[in-house]
């Protein structure tokens, strides 16, 4: 313009300037290339996820059968929006807040109400009546997830009449999962289907007397809850929980590697008092478990075992 003069910028400030268009330029080149994945670099990363989880939150998932785990990563990695599992690790270290979605899907707390019903028809009419035995029944349910089997358990326990003598630990990884459970509201979509599994368990009355329902969700009564507590729990790093006469873990340790799997019987067989009894999910076993010997079968099919040695209140 007429009359104007133009202002030179310093020569730093200038390759300052250009050196930011560079990396803009750089930046968006790179932001074009497709990605490269391969196994080997796919499994590096989630080595990588897997150790920055553990030194960033304390939380060891290093023991998980590595296919599942794999899986799962990457399957999490997508549904945050992130390109790559390396991103995923990025978000990991850098946002604490993201903790409880990453556990959630890692962990993967799926259940229904009175899920595999045989099952639990097999507990009330095989099982209950040997706790019945006992002036106080503790059990323990590992892995609770959202809490589904927690009310499960605790509805036959009171049609037992042993749910004012029994006390009920319920575990889990997750936080997150351990609040939903505590809360006990539920959609009200599956409420059929429940109510088929409670009377195919052995339900004597209607499911409907357990839960209100309002706008399309229904909320476990609240006396149900009054023997229950819930806790978080790590089958992967922590000791005993407690002493029990039956302890439920259904659908957790197929997830598990064989050493960890291992670990887990070995706890929950010093957990359990003399005659007591483990149930596992119809998938598990103790096949090839370090831990067998001390178990013998007690209804097969269902996936009951009973540790060996008779109950102390049994001894003359």
């Amino acid at each position: 313009m007429p009359g104007c003069r133009r202002q030179r910028l310093p020569a730093q400030a200038g390759r300052r300037g250009q050196a930011g268009v560079d990396d803009a330029r750089v930046a968006a080149r790179l932001s074009d290339r497709p990605i490269v994945y391969s196994p080997e670099l796919e499994n590096i990363e989630v080595e990588l996820f897997v150790q920055a989880l553990q030194r960033r939150h304390g939380y060891d998932f290093s023991q998980y059968a590595p296919a599942s785990l794999k899986r799962r990563v990457q399957q999490l990695a997508e549904q945050l929006e992130c390109k790559t599992v390396s991103g995923l690790i990025e978000r990991v270290m850098h946002e604490p807040l993201l903790l409880p979605s990453v556990l959630e899907g890692l962990t993967v707390p799926a259940s229904d109400m009175f899920r595999d019903p045989p099952m639990f028809r097999a507990l009330l009419e095989k099982v209950f009546p040997l706790l019945a035995c006992y002036p106080q029944i503790n059990i323990w349910l590992a892995g609770c997830a959202h809490g589904q089997e927690v009310y499960s358990l605790a509805i036959l326990l009171e049609e037992a009449e042993l749910y004012e003598r029994s006390k009920i630990f319920a575990t889990d990884l997750s936080e997150y999962a351990l609040q939903q459970a505590r809360e006990g509201i539920y959609s009200t979509r599956e409420a059929q289907q429940w109510s088929r599994n409670y009377h195919a368990s052995g339900g004597s009355r209607s499911l409907a007397d357990y839960y209100s329902a309002r706008y399309k969700l229904l909320k476990i009564d609240q006396r149900l809850q009054r023997h229950v507590t819930f806790a978080a729990h790590n089958l992967a790093a922590d000791g005993v929980f407690c002493e029990a006469h039956l302890i439920l873990c259904r659908n957790v340790l197929i997830y598990f590697s064989n050493p960890l799997q291992d670990r887990a019987l070995s706890l929950f067989r010093d957990s359990l008092v003399r005659g007591g009894f483990l149930c596992l999910g119809l998938r598990e076993s103790l096949d090839y478990a370090s831990s067998a010997e001390d178990f013998s079968p007690f209804d097969e099919p269902m996936r009951i075992y009973r540790l060996s040695g008779q109950p102390d209140h049994l001894k003359p």
